[in-house]
């Protein structure tokens, strides 16, 4: 029975040329669906909830989607000042908005040097303590 609904969802979609679009489930959970192929199952509830005025989310999956943009957009954003740190995209900015770029660069770099500085001094601590090992294994 399930293959014959969506077999004449297909049909209807075809003949009348129209979006349809079918979801079952079955008593087990299984489900089974159906989507024309020039639409989305998405873009027909948002057009159902349109016509006929009822809302399908509720403020909870409203405010997720909100809170979904808003970390898209800081996404973006991170990804912007992320290649302004690589040295890209640098022409479409103004002085006043390089001077934290040439801070934040700066800072890391000192970061950098201090690491460096720390390790080179590991090594060179290991390789007084290796000299002071051999000698004592020569005599």
């Amino acid at each position: 029975r399930r293959n014959g609904i969506i077999k004449k969802a297909r049909e209807i979609s075809i003949l009348c040329e129209s979006q349809v679009s079918v979801v079952i489930f079955s008593s087990s959970g299984k489900m089974s669906e159906y989507c024309s192929p020039s639409t989305t199952l998405p873009k027909i509830l948002e057009r159902y909830q349109t016509n006929s005025g009822e809302k399908l989310w509720d403020a909870k999956h409203e405010s997720l989607s909100v809170e979904i943009e808003r970390v898209k957009k800081e996404n973006d954003n991170m990804q912007i000042e992320l290649r302004h740190l690589k040295g890209e995209d640098l022409n479409s900015l103004y002085p006043k908005e390089l001077i934290p770029i040439e801070e934040a660069l700066q800072i890391g770099l000192t970061s950098v040097r201090e690491k460096q500085m720390e390790i080179w001094k590991m090594h060179k601590k290991n390789e007084k303590f290796l000299e002071e090992e051999n000698k004592q294994l020569t005599y």
